[in-house]
């Protein structure tokens, strides 16, 4: 997995890793929006550029078993990494692979991963992610989860 400088156009091989503790006080509401440690009982998961401790994005998960899914909680890239001027292009995309990747090996063909957008987000993940409306919810599963592994996964 990779991400793309937007200047310079390089691409930088990346680890996305579980959180530790020691980084959460790295973690500023102002620079990722929300407060990560409130989402320490779950699955929370850092990107950085490998070998660097620079955290770019983070992603929280929840597992649900019995609907064989995995449920994005939280999703966010650093301040620096939003909206048209961001530095690193690909980063959500990657996360969203990651959680993909993670619910086909708990889950095989049956893995599922979800997440509740913010009402302005929601055209934007089924624009650039395919996901599916179903509810309040958006989705992946099937043939779409798959398409975003190959696109940002796979490389």
């Amino acid at each position: 997995m990779y991400i793309v400088d937007k200047k310079s156009d390089q691409k930088d091989q990346i680890e996305i890793v579980p959180i530790e503790l020691d980084d959460l006080k790295r973690v500023p509401k102002s620079k990722f929006w929300f407060d990560w440690r409130e989402e320490i009982n779950y699955d929370v998961f850092k990107l950085q550029i490998s070998g660097t401790d620079e955290i770019l994005g983070l992603i929280s998960m929840e597992t649900h078993h019995q609907d064989s899914r995995l449920e994005i909680r939280l999703l966010a890239a650093s301040k620096e990494n939003r909206g048209k001027n961001k530095k690193f292009d690909r980063l959500v995309g990657n996360l969203i692979a990651f959680a993909c990747i993670r619910s086909i090996t708990m889950f095989g063909s049956l893995a599922c991963v979800s997440l509740v957008p913010k009402t302005r987000l929601i055209d934007h993940y089924r624009e650039e992610y395919s996901m599916i409306e179903a509810g309040k919810s958006l989705f992946l599963d099937g043939k779409e989860l798959l398409e975003i592994i190959k696109r940002f996964g796979d490389e």
